[in-house]
């Protein structure tokens, strides 16, 4: 019988720690416990349920009180309490392991915590199963990004008796499938009679809008009699996939004056709503982009890390001056670490340098960085042309005691693979403890981008982890870096026959990649024909510059025409196709597209390097103007060139771009600015980092055939390792061989 001062009792032992609650808890009924447990929990405070409940008495034990404990674990993603849990369970109670409650409620744990396989081998021992099972499982194979899994466990869920779906079934499955099942489940949707649910409409306009049909996503949200904060959210979010940014401000436009309240997920669309080529004017986009940052500042999100950082990145790319952007900045009310971040974040890719600075002000103002913050800066750490800055920053992480952290380690994998120094980052991954998935990513692309394509192939079956889409990105670019293309071929097959993953126009891209630079060019335009998806212009350049490569003029054309479609405002198809007339010597054609290029308002992108000499970074253009010591770098580039012509460099002169001089030519090819940077670096190599034997340069387009030639013979004649990192990977120059193995 329950003591009638138990109420009272609770109450007073409520601001005492676990071990004080056990007499109190003496002599009482379970439900004591589960409420107490429930407090505990509902105060986020999982670890002290955990532990009074361990310190209570095992006949206080109840059925509820372990489903509770479960439910928390698997909201928290708290895998080790849960299997300690589980095993407690096991050993004192093995009869409540066939309860369907509390096997749903593990289902459920193993599932949100990743844990696929346990979850399905309880799911498989059921001896009975409900709805709550089918979608607990279904959900986990969604939320990991396994969506064939997903989609077939819900078909066999179909053909049970008496398990119909329900909304959170259809919801979990949606969130993960591709366009075609999406269809399916959208027809049975129609057929159940769920048509009318929010919930599942709101899943729709999602799948649609990620299988890039986002018409078939305005027709669907246009027919709801009524719509929630997430429907509005769906649709800004679909528009904004689909890179119809202008779109996506209209809903959110009207989604405002109907009144409706919005939230963080709406912010952070329409933000990402003004970055990229979303067909958005500078001007109007700018303003807009302020008008939702005092929206942001009224409503109090603005506060939030990821609010705060998207807002200061569209600003950014929009082309909001830099004095302005830090004026916004300082007006703030709350300047902390997240607005700090924030900064340094909208600057790390677009301007490391400013980037930097800001950290070091950060410092100076005597704010203590955060684990987000050192992975934002070593983010901006990977644009840099050596390695000096990340260093430094490793240093500050161990420092501050975040040297453990997988997502710091991971970061440092990708700062020193982009600065050179593959070596550092096969360090720092062979000495983690523990690996994530990223991980492992972050690894594989490493090595991918130095055109270490067999050490890639050999790390991928060392992974404890199943891989993602990004893994075979990271696989198949290093295959195609490196000229592989039977391997490419089967781990591309691989994808869904032994991984149950689809591959995606990423990949796709790089097969075209893969088989047109090894002069597969009818087998990369059959298997563009066969996309179960439109490809993108990330496809068509692949195709182009395989074209490029292989003198296919007119299938080039149609790859230009397509570019042209997709991005008007892009030189590369423009260029491209110039520099194709151009090698075969059809001069008047290559002088056509230039003209339609310009009369298109088209402007190429000019090529730069960059080297880091002592402390400072020099740009160079090509010709080497406006730097101050131009004409003694151009005096001792001449030395070399002639030098080097002695021991076999023959310049690619079919490269120039008109029909001159042949002498002219020459000079062309002579200042292209990787050239001016070696000059520079080898007339200071007394201040270059590790003594002068290692020449980094870093540059904004691919390097040239004439330059690649150059820096391999240049690389013998001066007796150092010259490492040029260009726009797709680096080339490794040492005793007149490059990594690439001519192959780029």
């Amino acid at each position: 019988m329950r003591c009638p001062t138990t109420r009272a009792c609770f109450v007073s032992i409520r601001s005492f720690s676990s071990s004080n609650l056990l007499p109190a808890l003496a002599g009482h009924e379970p439900n004591d416990l589960l409420n107490e447990v429930r407090l505990l929990s509902s105060r986020g405070q999982l670890h002290q349920a955990l532990s009074l409940f361990y310190n209570s008495s095992p006949q206080l034990h109840s059925l509820q009180t372990y489903a509770t404990l479960f439910h928390e674990c698997a909201r928290h993603g708290y895998l080790q309490q849960g299997l300690r849990l589980h095993h407690f369970m096991l050993a004192h109670f093995p009869s409540y392991t066939s309860d369907l409650f509390v096997t749903n409620h593990l289902i459920n744990m193993y599932s949100k915590c990743g844990y696929l396989q346990y979850a399905h081998q309880l799911f498989d021992a059921m001896p009975k199963r409900n709805v709550v099972s089918w979608t607990a499982l279904v959900s986990g194979y969604a939320q990991c990004g396994r969506g064939v899994e997903s989609f077939r466990l819900f078909s066999d869920m179909l053909a049970e008796r008496d398990c119909r779906p329900n909304d959170f079934a259809f919801t979990s499955v949606l969130s993960s499938c591709d366009y075609l099942c999406g269809k399916q489940l959208h027809a049975l949707v129609l057929k159940m009679g769920l048509g009318a649910s929010v919930y599942v409409t709101n899943s729709l306009i999602t799948m649609y809008s990620k299988g890039y049909k986002v018409e078939e996503a305005w027709t669907l949200f246009k027919s709801l009699s009524c719509w929630s904060q997430v429907s509005w959210n769906s649709m800004i979010a679909g528009f904004q996939l689909a890179k119809l940014g202008m779109h996506a401000i209209g809903v959110f436009v009207k989604m405002h004056h109907e009144g409706i309240g919005f939230n963080r997920a709406t912010l952070l669309s329409v933000f990402s709503s003004l970055c990229g080529s979303n067909g958005i004017d500078i001007n109007l986009g700018l303003k807009f982009c302020f008008q939702v940052y005092c929206l942001s500042v009224k409503t109090g999100f603005i506060s939030e890390v990821e609010v705060a950082t998207a807002f200061m990145k569209a600003y950014s790319e929009l082309g909001g001056d830099v004095s302005e952007f830090y004026h916004l900045f300082l007006e703030t009310s709350c300047q902390d670490i997240i607005f700090w971040t924030s900064m340094i974040t909208a600057l790390a890719e677009p301007d490391p340098a400013k980037a930097f600075f800001l950290y070091r002000q950060l410092l100076q103002e005597g704010l203590t960085p955060d684990l987000y913050t050192f992975s934002i800066v070593l983010k901006a750490c990977a644009g840099f042309v050596t390695e000096q800055h990340a260093l430094a920053i490793h240093s500050q992480v161990i420092k501050a005691g975040f040297e453990d952290e997988t997502v710091l380690r991971n970061a440092l994998i990708h700062a020193y693979a982009r600065c050179g120094s593959i070596a550092l980052s096969k360090k720092v991954f062979e000495e983690m403890g523990c690996r994530d998935l990223v991980s492992w990513n972050s690894m594989l692309k490493a090595y991918g981008l130095h055109g270490k394509a067999k050490e890639a192939l050999q790390l991928f079956p060392q992974m404890d982890l199943k891989p993602d889409t990004a893994t075979f990105v990271a696989l198949l670019s290093a295959c195609s870096h490196s000229g592989m293309v039977e391997e490419g071929l089967r781990i591309f097959d691989s994808m869904f026959k032994d991984h149950g993953i689809i591959p995606q126009l990423d990949h796709y891209a790089c097969m075209v990649d893969i088989l047109g630079r090894a002069g597969r060019i009818v087998e990369a335009e059959e298997l563009i024909r066969r996309m179960p998806m439109e490809p993108d212009s990330v496809v068509w350049s692949a195709l182009l510059g395989s074209c490029r490569k292989h003198g296919e003029t007119q299938l080039a054309k149609t790859a230009v025409s397509k570019l042209k479609q997709m991005e008007p405002e892009n030189s590369l198809g423009y260029v491209q196709m110039s520099n194709i007339y151009s090698s075969g010597g059809r001069f008047n054609e290559a002088g056509t597209i230039r003209k339609e290029m310009d009369g298109s308002g088209v402007r190429k992108e000019p090529g730069l390097s960059w080297i880091e000499v002592g402390n400072q970074v020099h740009e160079f253009a090509s010709g080497g103007r406006h730097h101050p010591q131009r004409e003694p770098i151009c005096t001792k580039l001449q030395g070399l060139i002639g030098q080097l012509k002695e021991i076999g460099y023959v310049p690619e002169i079919s490269l120039a771009l008109h029909d001159i001089e042949e002498e002219h030519k020459q000079e062309q090819l002579f200042h292209h600015s990787e050239k001016m940077a070696l000059v520079f670096a080898v007339m200071n190599e007394g201040k270059l980092h590790g003594g002068g034997n290692v020449i980094r340069i870093m540059k904004n387009i691919r390097i040239c055939i004439d330059c690649h030639n150059f820096m391999k013979l240049a690389s013998g004649f001066l007796q150092k390792e010259i490492i040029v990192r260009d726009s797709n990977r680096f080339h490794h120059f040492k005793d007149n061989i490059c990594s690439c193995n001519d192959y780029w």
